[in-house]
């Protein structure tokens, strides 16, 4: 095996250099910078967050009749994932309800910037905590439930509720979003599917903000507070952890902050930053797509019956399997894909190091194996929406005329032909990346080319299952 040394990874503001000042425009400045923009959006994102809580708890048990099942899995998943976070990233971040309470008491206010610190205990993170491996684990105890949260009003509402619940405590004892950041199970698959987004969030000069002695975006000003997110915005290279609330737009003095319109997953190539616990929410994120079209959209009944706790011994099995796929299987598998790469390439890298940067090679084949799934679920399903728009609770209303439009399937046609174009997409894209990373540790375009080889195979793998659960 060659020992020859790896190619100086390019900086991060030198990958995919194209971009387009959103922020050129005043109009989206001036409405960026006021105090009002995002309280505004999460007001009304509370409204309806409400309205699920309420309807899950008093509304009709029946899951296709509530709002709390129809609005938050069908029609608010189909937009996230389909809509918010290939285009706009942690757009969803910016207007979610849920951090909103314990952010507003920790501010003493909704709107406007009251003066003096935030008010909290002041607790430190425990800095072994500093990453998304609460993320990782609070997603796959939700996964492992998810057939019974998808179907049973009460315990989404409760879940719903006990995620407020959960950001208010750590407000109280932490300053700033420490539950987006590092809790949220949602906000880690958000931050991880960001990276390929159109989107970003960027110093215009990096050379102004360390000159620049007070760090205003750190420690906020009179019109704005500090990074909710605890991020150096002078650093940031990539969306993961920029949920896109404006403060340090609001904050710079310099004017050096701009929203960009840039090329899709641009962030993908960026090598500073790559962390394990990121790779595992990627072969997760991979590994969670496949099992849910298995389980929810497959043939077995009694894979099914299981997911929904038919019986405790079903379920205890059904579980087993599920996290010894999602944590070992597909792990230990691309482990040695990333070994197999290595040898092709002849490099000497540290494999931990090649299988970490390799994994996010999986993740535009993850976000379209995601997006075909809620393409085939959503449009079997979504037109449960316009009569429970009328009818939000079960109760017999009538709000706006629709409660009587029936349920029906639509576009049914090209549902397998949508899924299999995003798929063969979502493959070609990520053998693309798997290249450029590959040519991020080698010192020859041949050598890259051999060390993606294994990846190219396991992620035609993995696209030949997808279809063959969609095909059939």
């Amino acid at each position: 095996m060659s020992t020859q040394t790896p190619l100086q990874r390019e900086p991060h503001d030198r990958v995919g250099a194209a971009r387009i000042e959103l922020t050129r425009s005043r109009w989206l400045r001036a409405t960026l910078r006021s105090r009002a923009f995002q309280p505004a959006l999460m007001l009304v994102m509370l409204f309806f967050f409400v309205a699920a809580v309420l309807a899950g708890l008093v509304g009709t048990p029946a899951g296709n009749h509530n709002f709390a099942i129809v609005f938050v899995w069908i029609v608010w998943w189909a937009l996230l994932i389909v809509v918010m976070v290939p285009f706009f990233g942690r757009m969803w971040c910016t207007i979610c309800p849920i951090p909103g309470p314990g952010e507003w008491l920790q501010r003493r206010g909704v709107v406007r910037r009251t003066p003096g610190r935030l008010r909290s205990l002041g607790w430190r993170w425990p800095h072994r905590l500093r990453n998304i491996w609460l993320q990782n684990a609070g997603f796959l105890a939700l996964a492992l439930f998810s057939a019974i949260v998808l179907t049973r009003p009460d315990v989404t509402a409760w879940l719903l509720l006990g995620m407020v619940l959960l950001g208010v405590v750590l407000s109280v004892f932490y300053d700033n979003r420490v539950f987006c950041r590092y809790v949220c199970p949602v906000g880690g698959f958000i931050g991880l599917y960001s990276l390929t987004s159109t989107i970003e969030l960027r110093v215009k000069d990096t050379r102004v903000c360390m000159d620049h002695a007070t760090k205003d975006c750190v420690i906020g000003t009179p019109q704005s507070y500090g990074c909710p997110w605890m991020v150096f915005p002078g650093n940031l290279g990539r969306d993961a952890y920029c949920g896109l609330c404006t403060e340090c737009l609001k904050a710079c003095p310099k004017d050096n902050i701009a929203l960009n319109l840039r090329p899709f997953g641009a962030d993908l190539l960026v090598a500073k930053g790559r962390r394990l616990d990121e790779a595992y929410k990627a072969l997760i994120m991979l590994s969670c797509a496949l099992l849910y079209s298995a389980v929810l959209l497959g043939p077995w009944g009694w894979i099914k019956d299981w997911a929904n706790m038919a019986t405790f011994a079903g379920w205890t099995t059904y579980a087993a399997g599920f996290l010894a796929i999602a944590v070992l299987g597909v792990p230990g598998v691309f482990w040695l894909i990333a070994l197999a790469a290595r040898t092709a390439a002849g490099v000497a890298v540290p494999i931990r190091r090649l299988f970490v940067d390799l994994a996010y090679s999986l993740v535009p084949l993850g976000l379209t194996g995601w997006i075909a799934f809620t393409a085939g679920f959503v449009l079997v399903n979504g037109t449960y929406a316009v009569s429970v728009l009328s009818d939000p609770f079960g109760w017999g209303w009538d709000l706006f005329g629709t409660r009587s439009v029936p349920w029906r399937p639509i576009l049914t046609e090209v549902v397998t032909v949508t899924q299999v174009a995003l798929l063969l997409v979502g493959l070609a894209y990520s053998v693309v990346v798997a290249y450029r990373i590959a040519r991020q540790q080698t010192a020859s375009e041949a050598q890259a080319w051999r060390g993606t080889l294994p990846v190219s195979g396991f992620l035609c793998a993995v696209t030949l299952t997808f279809l063959w659960l969609y095909l059939g």
